[in-house]
């Protein structure tokens, strides 16, 4: 938990830069990619994947370690291979719990966040869930079990096969040669990420692309036929916390109106989107038909609401580098103190970004919080050791931050709304 907090002080500033590069480079080349609200409600789902991870408030039903205890019948030493194995493991793993995901409706909640951007890009690759709290699918490691790999070296690679994944996200590199036979690659992961029919479900694998060719899943990007993104029932949201939890809450109220007591347990099961006939007649839910002829989700927007959440997204960058960096100082259960205010500042900011009229009581909630985090510790979280003005500057952009909430709200907005044709944020 604390090695991957401090492999995160540096993942972040460096997974930021590249963000930020590509909206330089796509608007540099006059094809940018990247809408500016877009790519922040990205970064905050990735602040909030990662809180979640360094907490790790998740619980595996096994896990690997104890599986390598019980059914390991050899013991491979601590090498390249060791290594190598580990990761060719992890990845076959990942493979098909990707397609789980994609298959079966209640896996798809956990994987929903990823594909709810409409864009592609860089950014896209950080929303990340924060709906798993019980790991299913360890078993899927036996293989490395049963040759007894170290859950030491699991534990190393499984961060590095992560990161791995960020690169091919993008749309400015075009197909790669011979590495389209090996590798994922930016061609077969802009398929992979498209709702066009011939694309949906398709190169499911996440480093090594013969996994789909191998299990019947690939599906190379046609020249005629360039992707769509998104998911076919868009979230309509920036806020990521609700993205995490909208399809889950679809199927929590279609099971309670179907009237049916097999559709009520099956639901869950069935293929993803698969809805009971009753509820879809009665309760019908927004779903795109055509995917070359549909609106993006894109607020109205100007340069005053984007650059304020850009104060807010670095101040939680600031506030999230602490927690990472001093999470041991700081213990348990303020860690988990801290890691709450982390997800109630994003809902509330990005509360914000979708104009909600409720906005301004998220954020007054979440200054009113701080402050008294602030009051109740005496300081934040021992920061007043090494910044003496610290509770000052937090408490100044509590309040700021509900001021200006609350001018957003109540006269704001109505402003915007007639600046934002002359002077729209892309």
């Amino acid at each position: 938990m604390e090695a991957y907090g401090k492999i995160l002080l540096i993942a972040m500033p460096a997974f930021l830069l590249l963000v930020l590069f590509e909206k330089w480079y796509g608007w540099r080349k006059g094809f940018d990619t990247v809408r500016g609200m877009d790519m922040l409600s990205s970064l905050s789902s990735g602040v909030t994947n990662v809180t979640k991870d360094v907490l790790g408030v998740s619980l595996a039903i096994f896990t690997y370690e104890w599986l390598v205890t019980k059914i390991a019948v050899y013991h491979v030493q601590s090498t390249f291979l060791t290594y190598f194995i580990a990761f060719m493991v992890l990845d076959f793993s990942g493979y098909w719990v990707h397609r789980i995901d994609h298959k079966i409706n209640f896996f798809w909640n956990s994987h929903i966040v990823h594909h709810s951007s409409e864009e592609f890009n860089l950014a896209c690759a950080l929303r990340q869930s924060i709906s798993v709290f019980v790991q299913l699918f360890t078993f899927l490691l036996i293989p490395a079990a049963l040759l007894g790999v170290p859950a030491q070296v699991i534990a190393v690679v499984a961060p590095i096969h992560l990161f791995a994944q960020f690169w091919y996200h993008t749309r400015h590199i075009n197909k790669m040669g011979v590495l389209e036979y090996i590798l994922v690659t930016p061609s077969h992961h802009r398929v992979h990420h498209a709702i066009n029919p011939e694309y949906i479900d398709k190169n499911l694998s996440q480093i090594f692309i013969f996994w789909d060719k191998l299990f019947g899943t690939f599906q190379e990007e046609l020249p005629g036929v360039p992707p769509v993104y998104g998911i076919t029932r868009p979230v309509q949201t920036w806020n990521p916390i609700k993205i995490n939890f909208q399809h889950l809450w679809l199927l929590i109220k279609d099971a309670w109106r179907t009237k049916r007591w097999k559709d009520k347990l099956r639901i869950w099961f069935m293929p993803t989107g698969w809805r009971p006939a009753d509820v879809e007649e009665k309760y019908p839910v927004h779903k795109i038909n055509d995917v070359y002829h549909f609106e993006k989700y894109n607020p109205a927007t100007t340069s005053y609401l984007y650059a304020w959440t850009w104060v807010q997204m670095i101040v939680l960058l600031l506030l999230i580098s602490y927690l990472f960096g001093n999470i041991t100082a700081i213990g348990s259960p303020n860690m988990f103190i801290y890691g709450g205010f982390i997800f109630l500042n994003v809902y509330a900011y990005s509360e914000l970004m979708d104009k909600n009229k409720y906005a301004f009581l998220w954020e007054l909630l979440k200054g009113i919080t701080g402050i008294a985090i602030i009051f109740y510790l005496g300081g934040w979280f021992g920061a007043n050791q090494f910044l003496p003005w610290i509770s000052s500057v937090l408490i100044a952009y509590f309040i700021l931050s509900s001021l200006a909430a609350a001018w957003f709200v109540f006269a704001g907005f109505k402003k915007e709304e007639s600046r934002v044709m002359s002077n729209p944020i892309a």
